[in-house]
């Protein structure tokens, strides 16, 4: 039996969860999220919480019940509290400026890179070095700091370019001169 797909999930009060054939749709303070499920598995209310229930032991149904149990525990968090993902610019010149509802990121290229956010997502800039991707959905806020990631990665030499908070860069030594 999965230990994670075992565990009920608790709503707080204000949160909604309407559950219908192949859907699962949550609202809260936040806004609201929907997001359809596997047609085997059963997610069913139950005293204030979530049940998510497996057919049978088959290796699918298995991988199946964490991963709902999961997706589903997000929803209520996100709903509730929301994501954040935060990301240092680390290099000589890189920055970030925020204009309206886009940010304007300055990386070593010739040219300044435009960040505007995808729906349901909201881009801060605290200070010139740091950008935060909000949201209420989990994985839209992951995809879209990794997209941001991308624009330039950490090189393993100097240590340059956009990484999450607390990500932890390897670092590599350079050329030696001849001997």
């Amino acid at each position: 039996m999965s230990r994670i797909g075992r565990r009920p999930i608790i709503i707080p009060s204000g949160v909604e969860v309407s559950i219908e054939s192949g859907a699962v749709a949550v609202k809260g303070p936040k806004g609201s999220l929907a997001r359809a499920i596997h047609p085997d598995m059963v997610v069913r209310m139950e005293d204030g919480q979530v049940l998510v229930e497996r057919p049978s032991d088959s290796k699918l149904h298995r991988s199946l019940h964490g991963t709902t149990r999961s997706v589903v525990a997000n929803m209520v968090e996100g709903v509730t509290n929301g994501y954040q993902k935060t990301l240092e610019l680390v290099g000589v010149g890189y920055r970030a400026a925020k204009a309206g509802n886009k940010v304007t990121l300055s990386l070593g290229f010739s040219h300044p890179v435009e960040v505007v956010p995808e729906e349901g997502l909201e881009l801060d800039v605290p200070a010139n070095n740091r950008v935060i991707v909000k949201g209420i959905d989990k994985e839209k806020v992951g995809t879209f700091a990794a997209k941001i990631r991308d624009l330039r990665r950490p090189e393993p030499y100097k240590g340059k370019g956009i990484r999450y908070e607390n990500e932890k860069v390897r670092r590599k030594v350079g050329k030696t001169g001849k001997k």
